[in-house]
């Protein structure tokens, strides 16, 4: 199998699986609070993650973490801003809302640091068919929030 279209299936999977966070995290949201629950989540997440670095013998590869430009780090707290948010708004936007809204997001975002080159990615213009794709998906998300 080609390796794109592997690539591309297995994001597909996973993104599908993303899906079903909102509502986990909601529920356990109602019983814990929000903050907690956020807590909660990551740590689940950071206990395995740690389970799977120490199975794989890659504990020593953590401390080049001192390595990288400190920008490189922040990627769990923009992790946590997301689930915090999402836990905020599932209730009012829904699973299909709160996953049309974060698409759209991702993408436009993704479309301005590919046409940057940013974070060391090779540089990307903003074609019109890269403009109609953003706005399509902006267009989808209203429909999906729409009640």
């Amino acid at each position: 199998m080609d390796r794109t279209l592997l690539a591309a299936l297995a994001t597909v999977v996973v993104g599908s699986l993303i899906a079903l966070q909102a509502p986990i995290n909601s529920g356990l949201g109602k019983v814990t609070g929000t903050m907690p629950a956020a807590a909660i989540s990551f740590t689940v997440g950071t206990l395995l993650l740690v389970a799977i670095v120490v199975v794989s013998g890659e504990v020593g590869s953590v401390s080049r973490a001192f390595d990288v430009r400190w920008y490189y780090l922040i990627g769990g707290v923009l992790g946590a801003a997301y689930v915090t948010t999402v836990l905020l708004t599932v209730r009012t936007l829904g699973a299909g809302g709160v996953t049309a809204a974060t698409v759209a997001g991702q993408l436009t975002m993704s479309v301005i640091i590919d046409r940057l080159g940013f974070l060391g990615l090779e540089e990307t213009p903003i074609t019109l068919t890269r403009v109609i794709g953003v706005l399509l998906l902006f267009v989808g998300t209203v429909l999906v929030i729409r009640t």
